[in-house]
């Protein structure tokens, strides 16, 4: 089993720059696939980016590419979301998540969650 904790929202205005981090007990982290997603105000869950477990692959939504970059370093079981160029339509809580199977830009092939963390883009 894996417990994920996010952290590193918070208000930045428009232009700027955030670092969310997702640190994950367990010992198996290496083998999950991990992946960010964000749920703004009135609206679903939205796919972010990902990682994969194996060879770091990553994949990113069409509205954060070039901007927002996904990475992970097991050694420190932990995640991270480098948002750069923040845009008030980025404002959402984040999610960062976990999987074993399943397609990495569907939230029900996730086995895990954080408990999120908000982040808000001024204009």
């Amino acid at each position: 089993q894996v417990q994920l904790v996010d952290s590193g929202g918070g208000l930045v205005q428009a232009g700027g720059s955030l670092r969310l981090s997702c640190a994950a007990s367990g010992r198996t982290f290496r083998r999950y696939a991990m992946g960010w997603f964000r749920q703004a105000p009135g609206k679903e869950r939205e796919f972010v980016l990902a990682v994969s477990w194996s060879d770091d692959t990553t994949y990113y939504a069409a509205s954060v590419k070039g901007r927002f970059t996904i990475s992970r370093d097991n050694a420190k079981n932990t995640v991270y979301l480098q948002m750069n160029n923040l845009k008030p339509e980025d404002t959402a809580v984040y999610y960062c998540a976990a999987r074993t199977t399943g397609r990495y830009y569907d939230g029900a092939s996730y086995e895990y969650w954080g408990q999120g963390t908000q982040v808000t883009v001024s204009s």
